[in-house]
């Protein structure tokens, strides 16, 4: 399987794209990076049976955004119908630039949320956790719960319905949905409680090495100066010509103080490592095409953005521009699945009971 880091560069690849363009045709193909990448790896994992909560999701706000968009906006040159202008805000022309506008924004929000579903199936939670530096380890741990919070309560969810099925209740209505929302909530609170009882037992929080009092202050104190560093050095390259030297060298300083800081304090955290994972040369691969492709995107991005932003509304054409350099830069995001090596795909087509296996007996 892939190596943390590379899937880590991958998320970064493709979500900057997905934030930052609005053009249809570059986000279809991104939606269909992810898609490969999900079909061909993602199932390898537990967590990857939660894709189709997430696609369900992302559906939602796209069929949302195009009617709100809609009756919101009142551009445009095409108009379909109108409605009263006495009713307030959805009163005038509904246009259909505007319902193209809506798609749009309801495609970058799927998209969006698509890619963090892919990522979330492919990469191993419990190696991202173990790949954040020791001065972070608390934030860690907090962002590996956040990202493993959804697929385990879609997941708990889908348990709970078929257990419900199993004892003949049908779900017809929101009322039905009592039997289900109250067991998953219960199951939620106990997890969190076992959660919290774990990590106390396991001393979590505490330093190995805790340091004297006076080195504690100093450090504060240190970070406090830092930080005030960085916020003269933002002031004076915002309001003063003349001092743009000065604030460059604030700036240094301070980032260099908050390093220091995070180098100490990672010092007092000790780390044990059972097992490491090491980098392959598929994962050099596809950090080297997730790299690519993000140049390109910032490339285009610095150089001409208007490739990459769409507006439905007059004077732009209603047909979205298209550049094959921009195409074939987001269609590199599909590499990893391509280079995966041959027992990853062959996991992933067959499920992996075994791994479904351990998550039940857990």
């Amino acid at each position: 399987m892939y190596h943390t880091g590379a899937w880590v560069l991958w998320l970064v690849a493709a979500a900057a794209p997905a934030f930052a363009m609005r053009n249809p045709f570059y986000l279809a193909l991104l939606l269909g990076a992810a898609w490969i990448i999900y079909t061909t790896l993602g199932r390898t994992t537990p967590l990857g049976s939660s894709w189709g909560s997430f696609v369900k999701l992302g559906l939602f706000f796209f069929a949302l955004a195009i009617p709100f968009n809609a009756l919101s906006i009142h551009m445009g040159e095409m108009v379909l119908f109108r409605l009263p202008e006495s009713w307030p805000i959805i009163g005038g022309a509904v246009t259909l630039e505007a319902i193209i506008a809506g798609a749009v924004s309801g495609l970058t929000l799927l998209t969006i949320l698509v890619v963090f579903a892919a990522f979330n199936a492919v990469v191993d939670h419990y190696q991202l956790l173990r790949a954040t530096p020791s001065f972070l380890f608390q934030a860690g741990v907090v962002l590996s719960i956040a990202i493993t919070f959804v697929p385990q309560m879609v997941l708990s969810a889908q348990e709970i319905r078929q257990a419900q099925r199993i004892r003949g209740h049908r779900f017809r209505g929101l009322r039905d949905l009592l039997p289900l929302v109250l067991p998953l909530l219960a199951n939620s609170l106990e997890r969190s409680i076992q959660l919290a009882e774990t990590m106390e037992a396991r001393g979590f929080g505490t330093a190995v090495n805790p340091p004297s009092r006076r080195r504690a202050v100093l450090s504060q104190v240190g970070l406090l100066v830092a930080l005030v560093a960085i916020l003269v050095g933002l002031a004076l390259l915002a309001f003063y010509e003349q001092g743009r030297v000065w604030g460059w060298l604030f700036f240094g300083a301070g980032v260099t103080g908050i390093l220091a800081f995070f180098a100490v304090h990672g010092r007092q955290v000790q780390r044990t490592r059972y097992r490491r994972t090491t980098w392959q040369a598929h994962d050099t691969v596809a950090a080297i095409a997730s790299i690519i492709s993000l140049a390109i995107v910032i490339a285009v991005r610095m150089t001409a953005p208007e490739t990459l932003y769409y507006s439905p509304y007059p004077p732009n054409p209603l047909l979205p521009s298209f550049d094959p350099l921009v195409g074939a830069a987001l269609l590199l995001l599909a590499v990893p699945a391509i280079v995966a090596p041959r027992d990853a795909r062959q996991t992933a087509s067959g499920g992996s009971s075994g791994a479904q296996d351990l998550e039940h007996a857990a």
